[in-house]
C-alpha cells in the first residue's frame, strides 16, 4: 500500500575502529523531512543528546496509537483537544535470552472538548480500537500496554 523511505548515513572519521572506541553517531534521514542526529544508547557507548533506536522504536509505538486514536474519535465525532503520552519501553531480554524491547508502556492523557469527555468503558474501546489498529502495533511481537491516566 505503501514504502516509508529513511536513509542512515554513518562515517568513522579518524578515529580507531574498535569496539569501545568507534563512534555511534549517525543520521537518518527522511524523505523531504528532517535530519536527525541518532547514536546508540549511553548503556551502549552512545551520546545521550541524540535520538537512539530504543527512543525512536518507542515513539514509533507511542505516535502511530496517538494518530490511530485520534482518526478514531475524529470519525465518531469525539472533539480531542490535546493528546500527551508518556510512554516508556523496557529493553530486556526476551524468551530466547537475547536483548529486545519486551514491552512498551503507554500513558495517554486526553482532553476532549465539546460534549465532554466519553466514559471509562467507551475510552478504554477507543484505545483496543487504536491499538487493534496501529500499524506499527501490528508489526511488532512485544507487548504493548495501555495505561491512561
Amino acid at each position: 500500500m505503501s514504502e516509508h523511505r529513511v536513509g542512515v548515513d554513518w562515517k568513522l572519521g579518524d578515529g580507531d575502529f574498535t569496539y569501545e572506541t568507534y563512534p555511534r553517531e549517525h543520521t537518518w534521514r527522511f524523505a523531504e523531512g528532517p535530519e536527525i542526529a541518532a547514536s546508540a544508547a549511553p548503556e551502549f557507548l552512545g551520546k545521550p543528546e541524540c535520538v537512539d533506536p530504543e527512543q525512536a522504536f518507542v515513539a514509533a509505538v507511542s505516535s502511530c496509537h496517538m494518530l490511530t486514536f485520534l482518526a478514531i474519535a475524529a470519525r465518531k465525532r469525539m472533539r480531542v483537544e490535546a493528546y500527551a503520552d508518556d510512554a516508556v519501553g523496557y529493553l530486556e531480554k526476551n524468551e530466547e535470552g537475547r536483548l529486545a524491547v519486551t514491552r512498551v508502556e503507554l500513558r495517554p492523557r486526553i482532553t476532549f472538548g465539546g460534549e465532554g469527555a466519553p466514559d471509562a468503558e467507551t475510552l478504554e474501546k477507543l484505545h483496543e480500537s487504536s491499538h487493534r489498529n496501529c500499524f506499527i502495533a501490528n508489526s511488532v511481537r512485544c507487548e504493548i500496554v495501555v495505561m491512561p491516566t
